[in-house]
């Protein structure tokens, strides 16, 4: 019997990249899951998938309140109660902050921190209740802010601050709170992020090819949530570049701007 056998584990933007795996995974390992996104086909796919076992799905925005109440209304309604939620679900950008239109930013802010706010101020007395776990996938732009990805990093730091907070006032709760900062993943993050005026690009500008597999970001995740882990942070260049921005961040400045930009131009 595993660890999670018979949990309730919530997983927002499960229908997809490390969502969808943190959701095969955790079905595979007997826990009873709730998932939510937009889109209802990717969502009814990944049902079919799973006719026989205890998934529910929901669709739902988590940038609005309302939704985020529903869907866990829903499963506790469904399950009864809920033992761990990973707010995964988030929206990436890809412009210089100069040429980007403002709601763009608005938008990867309302689904990537109020999101996650909204789903875990309508989950977390169950969680408290059960001294369960409350997990939040950021991003290294959390810890150091990217060029061509003002919002998105904005975004991930005030997730990983807000959730430091929490921890320090559950610490006493029996609550474990983690964030999970996965490097460049294998994922359609890239594909649908936003560009300086707020439509999806539509292709990565990234070598998907050599990056983590969301399935391998996945295990990861689960097995930090577990070992009630407080951080993690995946990768070697993640690692490094959180390391070099703590310890040398006019370093680390350079090196970034050599990594996005070329001949003066974003290129990543």
């Amino acid at each position: 019997m595993s660890y999670f056998s018979g949990k309730t584990v919530v997983i927002t933007g499960g229908s997809e990249g490390i969502g969808k795996a943190l959701v095969d995974t955790f079905i595979s390992l007997d826990a009873k899951v709730a998932t939510c996104g937009r889109n209802y086909d990717k969502l009814y796919q990944l049902q079919s998938n799973y006719a026989h076992k205890p998934l529910l799905i929901y669709t739902a925005d988590v940038s609005k309140e309302q939704d985020c109440k529903n869907f866990i209304d829903a499963t506790v309604k469904t399950f009864g109660s809920i033992d761990i939620l990973i707010n995964n679900a988030g929206i990436s950008m890809r412009a210089l902050f100069n040429d980007t239109d403002l709601d763009t930013v608005r938008k990867v802010m309302d689904i990537n921190f109020w999101g996650t706010v909204y789903c875990t101020k309508f989950a977390l007395p169950y969680i408290i209740q059960n001294k369960g776990t409350l997990a939040a996938v950021s991003s290294i732009a959390g810890y150091r802010g990217l060029p061509g990805r003002s919002g998105y990093s904005a975004s991930k730091f005030a997730v990983n601050g807000w959730m430091e907070a929490l921890r320090t006032e559950l610490l006493d709760s029996g609550v474990n709170v983690i964030w999970v900062c996965p490097g460049f993943t294998t994922s359609n993050i890239r594909n649908v992020a936003l560009d300086k005026q707020g439509k999806p690009q539509g292709e990565s500008p990234m070598d998907e090819g050599k990056m983590m597999s969301a399935e391998e970001c996945a295990g990861h995740i689960i097995h930090s949530i577990e070992k009630r882990k407080r951080t993690l942070v995946l990768t070697f260049t993640g690692k490094r570049t959180v390391f070099l921005n703590r310890f040398f961040p006019s370093l680390a400045d350079k090196l970034v701007r050599k990594f996005f930009f070329k001949n003066g131009e974003l290129v990543k």
